[in-house]
């Protein structure tokens, strides 16, 4: 009996021992096909511009294709709804955005909750901005408060939707400057852009990716922790005295039947395109601001800390309960 009993151990060490070494080889081969990255919008937004951006250094570090495919419906909830149905071998992606994944399932059941989503990296977010015409008679955020203490409700701005993080950003903003004014949404930032252009409302909770696709623009203040490297004449809203560090960040995120090595596999790759000067270079060029949040710790961290705000936030502007 010791013998069988011994028999039966060592084979099972050897399976195990041979599992082991399969699983190894194979992340260590990882990728060995195109890998499908899901965008949970239609073609020509942001989330679609980023990961095309991505493409030509994944090729080239990696020796494969990032093959992007579009899941639109329900302000990307249709695509997260369904990531956890996907097969979990590393070969599907998908890319994530705040602060929809927060605030989408705090509001209504939309078939995931926010704990459903496996980002594996944070990569970059767009700031908030406030962005006025060229020819507006405010040139700095003083004036605008200023205005908007003497003129309650008056000030209008437009943001792209309800709910977004330009709409966040304009509530957390009037609560720190103690200032009250209107927040008209528009279907997305080309119509909210318009709108300032046009002097229909005063000036836009826009972001910077705006002066550079919108001649006539111009930012008051960003909402970042440091100021943008292409507008370095425009200060942020902490230098200004207000705690405001906010935007549409997007990340990617794996079925969560991926296994652990390679959800860290995948989180490296990211992370090593995410250093890349080039790459820094054409994101930064294009008015995008970086953020290096990989799976682990930091994610874990980052994705606390930012859940909070948008919950906060979002309760002052009475989106949810």
């Amino acid at each position: 009996m010791k013998t069988f009993g011994k028999i039966v151990l060592t084979a099972a060490a050897a399976v195990v021992a041979v599992t082991f070494g399969l699983t190894a080889t194979a992340v260590a081969e990882f990728p060995e096909k195109a890998i499908n990255y899901v965008i949970a919008f239609k073609p020509g937004g942001e989330s679609d511009i980023t990961g095309r951006f991505q493409q030509p250094f994944f090729k080239k570090k990696f020796g494969q294709d990032l093959v992007m495919s579009y899941k639109d419906g329900g302000g990307g909830a249709v695509a997260w709804a369904q990531l956890n149905t996907i097969s979990g071998d590393g070969y599907t992606i998908m890319g994530t955005n705040l602060p929809h994944i927060v605030i989408q399932p705090a509001q209504k059941a939309v078939g995931y909750t926010t704990g459903d989503i496996t980002n594996v990296y944070m990569f970059h977010y767009t700031p908030d901005a406030i962005v006025v015409k060229d020819d507006s008679p405010f040139k700095t955020v003083k004036d605008l408060i200023d205005y908007a203490k003497k003129n309650p409700g008056k000030v209008t701005f437009s943001g792209s939707g309800k709910g977004t993080a330009n709409h966040l950003a304009q509530v957390t903003f009037d609560r720190l400057a103690g200032i009250k004014t209107a927040y008209v949404a528009f279907a997305g930032t080309a119509p909210s852009t318009t709108a300032v252009l046009g002097g229909q409302v005063v000036a836009s909770w826009g972001y910077t990716t705006v002066p550079p696709s919108y001649p006539g623009t111009r930012m008051l203040a960003v909402a970042m922790e440091k100021r943008h490297p292409k507008f370095r004449d425009v200060p942020t809203f902490k230098e200004l005295g207000f705690d405001l560090v906010s935007g549409a960040y997007r990340g990617i995120a794996v079925p969560k039947s991926t296994p652990e090595a390679i959800r860290k596999k995948l989180a490296k790759m990211i992370d090593e395109i995410n250093h890349d000067p080039a790459f820094i270079k054409q994101m930064e060029d294009n008015g995008f601001a970086m953020l290096n949040a990989p799976y682990g710790p930091e994610l874990d961290k980052f994705m606390a800390k930012i859940k909070k705000d948008i919950i906060t936030s979002a309760k002052e502007a009475g989106i949810i309960k």
